[in-house]
């Protein structure tokens, strides 16, 4: 026991930071590639060479899945998902590990690195794989569409049944914009966060955005075949 102990406490720990640092996360639909990407950053004086392993290698594509990081470099690892049936009561049980060593003053064969390594030089961090799907309350008109309830009926004693169909279409068109401002919202906001910075700019989320554009065509509707 205390000779296992003392091996374990030779062991260097890990020199890369590892953005994220424990688990990779892939958000669904499954139904294509879903890629996520690990960052790997050097913030020591010395080259790093790593290798990225995983429990499921015929389910990921990994590029880079090695090479060598020079000193107070970055190296960003696209970890590419392969599209299969998703079942959410089935918890993943896919691992990603991050093996790495530092680089030999005279390195000329990657392979021969780590083929002569030695046990107590190498040095990895262990990642799990995350899959999540869009939450209900992310799907588009969730929101919207309940602007639509309060809508005259076909038949209202208020308005013809030609005025009537009239405002369905409208009202229809404008469901449809809802749902694609929406769809390119979430888009955004997968993107790097980039969608953020664009609403944020803007001073107005866009889906209080789409509401109260809805409300305002409604309304215009409303006032204009009902009055």
């Amino acid at each position: 026991m205390c000779a296992a102990g003392g091996a374990n406490m030779s062991k260097h720990e890990q020199v890369l930071v590892l953005d994220p640092p424990h688990d990779l996360k892939f958000r669904g639909p499954f139904t294509d590639v879903v890629t996520t990407n690990l960052k790997l950053r050097n913030p020591s004086d010395k080259k790093v060479c790593f290798k990225v392993k995983t429990t499921a290698p015929r389910r990921y594509c990994v590029r880079p899945n090695s090479g060598i990081i020079d000193p107070g470099s970055t190296v960003t690892v696209s970890v590419m998902l392969q599209p299969f049936d998703y079942d959410p009561n089935e918890k993943s049980k896919h691992k990603f590990m991050v093996q790495t060593i530092f680089a030999p003053s005279n390195i000329t064969d990657m392979e021969a690195v780590w083929k002569e390594a030695k046990p107590d030089d190498l040095m990895d961090s262990k990642l799990k794989c995350v899959f999540e799907m869009p939450h209900e309350h992310e799907k588009p008109t969730h929101e919207a569409t309940k602007l639509f309830t309060c809508l005259p009926t076909k038949g209202s004693s208020s308005m013809d049944d030609t005025e009537t169909r009239k405002l369905v279409e409208e009202c229809k068109k404008l469901q449809s914009e809802i749902i694609r401002l929406s769809d390119e919202n979430q888009m955004l906001r997968d993107d790097g966060g980039k969608g953020r910075g664009i609403v944020k700019e803007q001073g107005i989320p866009i889906p209080s955005l789409v509401v109260v554009i809805a409300a305002i065509f409604i309304g215009f509707f409303l006032g204009k075949f009902i009055l």
